[in-house]
This record gives structure tokens, sequence and C-alpha cells, in this order.
């Protein structure tokens, strides 16, 4: 995105680095920039900020990512005029668009985060399950203002976008879908490449950020509820859990039957050598772009029904779906079973992702939304 961006415009970019191994990228990201303001998000003060906002009417997603040095390098650009167009990525950014009330804004809010807290408080116990349930009500309230002033609020899926539809009837004209895309050039079976796994080890694989809870939740629950009958039948299978920041929970599960590696450099070589990639997340809003990276990778990929039904592909023939733990071990063992299925399922899953899913197609409606911004603001 920031690439295409880059390419046809002159682009001031304030973004947010919460994790240190992401500083190595910065001089990537200044070099697609004309101005860079980045500022170093601290997980201990945020939860601070959090906590603090129950107190407040204001969500906890804004007060933790609230920044002085943000809204100072926000306000100087107000002060030069120097942007035609804002364009916001989620939620929690709003605030800083509120200085730029003057300059026409796109939000790229990609999924209903307010939905996602409802969806959580659903799945928790008192008194979880009313926090989350306050934060989504205060974040539809700010993902309506925000709507409200955008020249056009974009989703990753028409599913997302009905919703918020549904959610904020005052914008629902102004509501449109940019979706997803995944590098099917980068993301691609490399010739030669070394598996990390032992020889005649039956490796399953989930990538994604470990800290966040409905991965957590997913692989806690595919441990316990798929892996032991699933290793019954094949005792070299083992779950490989790739990605960063593993919480208490998913180190808990490092075992004989689960491998929790944490920070790789490159996620493709762990995602080839699997023999199936599973998606197991029973709270997923859009796309998950895990997903579309893995049948990049000519992977076999056996989901759950909530990450598979905001992907436009054919349950059977480009993936597996499934509503339960019995369907999981079913399909696993199958593609475990008959390898020329697994290569022909991981084709298939390829071959559809390089179709539906290309960047180009969704960079030029993002060109398309952006210059009617920059006609002017919302009526």
């Amino acid at each position: 995105l920031l690439r295409h961006l880059a390419q046809k415009h002159r682009v001031l970019l304030g973004t947010f680095v919460d994790d240190p191994q992401d500083e190595q990228h910065v001089s990537a990201v200044q070099n697609l920039c004309a101005d860079l303001h980045v500022a170093r998000l601290r997980p201990a003060q945020a939860r601070w900020r959090a906590l603090g906002s129950l107190w407040r009417r204001e969500p906890a997603t804004v007060a933790c990512y609230r920044d002085a040095g943000m809204a100072r390098w926000v306000r100087g650009i107000a002060e030069r005029r120097a942007a035609d167009v804002v364009l916001v990525h989620s939620s929690a950014m709003l605030q800083y668009a509120q200085q730029l009330p003057e300059t026409p804004l796109v939000v790229d809010f990609n999924d209903v985060d307010s939905a996602k807290w409802d969806d959580y408080a659903s799945r928790r116990q008192w008194p979880m399950n009313q926090v989350y349930r306050r934060e989504g009500r205060r974040l539809l309230d700010t993902e309506r203002r925000g709507a409200a002033r955008a020249r056009w609020s974009l989703f990753a899926t028409e599913r997302e976008a009905q919703l918020f539809r549904t959610l904020a009837p005052e914008s629902a004209a102004r509501v449109a879908v940019l979706g997803n895309g995944v590098d099917a050039a980068h993301f691609s079976p490399q010739a030669g490449a070394a598996s990390p796994y032992p020889a005649g080890e039956q490796a399953l694989v989930f990538v994604g950020t470990m800290n966040y809870w409905p991965n957590v939740d997913a692989v806690v629950w595919f441990a316990r509820d798929v892996l032991p009958a699933l290793r019954q039948r094949w005792p070299a299978a083992r779950l490989t859990i790739v990605g960063r920041t593993p919480s208490a929970a998913v180190r808990a599960l490092q075992g004989e039957a689960v491998r929790v590696v944490g920070t790789v450099p490159d996620t493709r070589p762990w995602l080839q050598h699997a023999a199936v990639v599973v998606a197991p997340m029973r709270v997923a809003r859009g796309i998950q772009n895990k997903v579309l990276e893995a049948m990049a990778m000519a992977r076999p990929v056996v989901a759950s029904a909530e990450c598979a039904d905001a992907i436009d592909a054919v349950a059977g023939q480009h993936l597996r779906v499934c509503t339960s733990a019995e369907q999981f071990v079913q399909h696993i063992h199958a593609l475990l079973e008959d390898p020329a299925l697994a290569q022909s399922t991981g084709a298939a899953g390829r071959a559809r992702v390089c179709a539906a899913y290309g960047w180009p197609d969704r960079m030029r409606w993002l060109d398309g939304f952006l210059a009617q911004a920059a006609l002017g603001p919302a009526a």
C-alpha cells in the first residue's frame, strides 16, 4: 500500500512501533515518505492509558494510541496545510484526523473493530464480558463519528461493509469495499528452500501474532480439542506456532505435541514445508491475511468457517473448512493420508489467491477513492 502511494503521491506518514524488532524497518519506510513520524508504543504505558479510559467516556483502543508527539506532528501538518487528503488506517487513529478538520478524509477501517469487542464479550465471563461490551459500544461511537465526516469508509469484505452500513446507517452511502491482497510473488514456493522441521515430522503450522487474543484462543483450543485425537492416528503430527510475542498461555503449550517458535525472520519456509496449515480462529473479522499467504505458498489450508467465510474460495477445492473439532481431525487426517490430495489442494489454493487477491486491482480502487475525496469533503 505504501509503495503504491509513494509512486503517485507525496506521502506524510505517522505510525506507531510497538515491537523493538520492527525498528530495523524504519529506514525502508522512510525511503517511501516525504515526512515520517514514528511514535514508540510502550505496552505498559498503553495498558495504563487503557485502564484510565474506564473512568472516561472513551474507548480503551483510542486511549492506547494517544501520543503527544504524534498529535504535535499532525498539528504541524495542519498549520502548513501540507496534506490534500488524509488516509486513516483503523479506528484507533481517527483521533488524529480530528486535527485536520478541513482536509478530505478516507478511513480504511479494514474490519468493524467495535464488533470484534462484542465477539470477545460473548466468549468471556463477568467482569471482563462487561468491559469488552463497553469497549464495543464506545468504539462504535468513535467509528460512527469518523465515518460521518469521511468521504469514504473502506472495509476488507462486503460482509464487514454491510455490517457497518447497518450499525451506521447515516453513512451507508459512503461505505465501500477495498479488500486485502497478497503478494503472490513474495509468498511463493522457493525451490531448494531448507525445511525448518525435523525429518519424519507431520508438521502442522499456525502463523500469527501470538499475543493477539483470537490467535491465542485458536491455538489453545486446537491443542486441547483437536491435536490429541489427531495424534492418536498420526503420532508424528506436531503443531508449530510461529509468530512474535507469544503469550504465557501460548508458551505453556510447549511440549511433545506443540512447538512454540516465536519470531522468525521469514515465515515462508515454515509455511512451504508444512504438511498442513491450520487456521482455527473462533473469533475472526475480515480477511485473514495469514490464510491468503498460506494459500499463496501452495499449502493445503484447514480453516474454521469464521476464517473461510470472508475468503472468495470454494470449500473442498481451494481449502478445507471446519465447524467443529471433529471436522478439523477428519480434514487433516485426509490430507496427511493422501499427499496427492494435499498437493492438489495447495495448488488450487495458490491459483485462487493469484486470481482473486492481486494487489494491483485493489490499488486501482484506492486511487479512485482518494481522487474522489480530493474533490472535497463529504456533503
